[in-house]
């Protein structure tokens, strides 16, 4: 099974975090890739750009419309995401538990029902 762990980043959990501790993560990432690469468990993994880089598109009675980012207010915004396949929703949990972001962000589990394109 496919499934996506999505990460939500606080701004202000991460500022709180001394330069040191901000590096343990990042290089926890790629420490956290390398295993999952090893266990056949990765797919794929992206960081994404900050809300106020991004914009919406809406089309409303055949209309465009276009709105720079961020869409909501939230203290939280998505950072990044794992595609990662693996037996069950246990262990999608256990490897989501392990990632270095979950000691002070979410890490949403959500399933993939339907995959298309390449490397579906």
């Amino acid at each position: 099974m496919k499934f996506l762990l999505l990460i939500y980043m606080n701004p202000t959990a991460w500022e709180s975090l001394t330069q040191e501790e901000r590096d343990a993560v990042l290089t926890g990432h790629a420490d956290y890739q390398k295993m999952l690469t090893e266990t056949g468990e990765m797919v794929v993994t992206h960081a994404l750009g900050e809300p106020e880089k991004s914009s919406v598109v809406r089309v409303r009675d055949g209309m465009l419309s276009e709105t720079d980012g961020p869409y909501v207010e939230s203290k939280e915004y998505m950072a990044g995401y794992y595609l990662i396949e693996c037996a069950d929703q246990a262990r999608a949990n256990q490897i989501a538990g392990m990632m270095p972001d979950a000691k002070f962000n979410a890490v949403e589990v959500r399933p993939i029902v339907f995959s298309s394109g390449p490397g579906a």
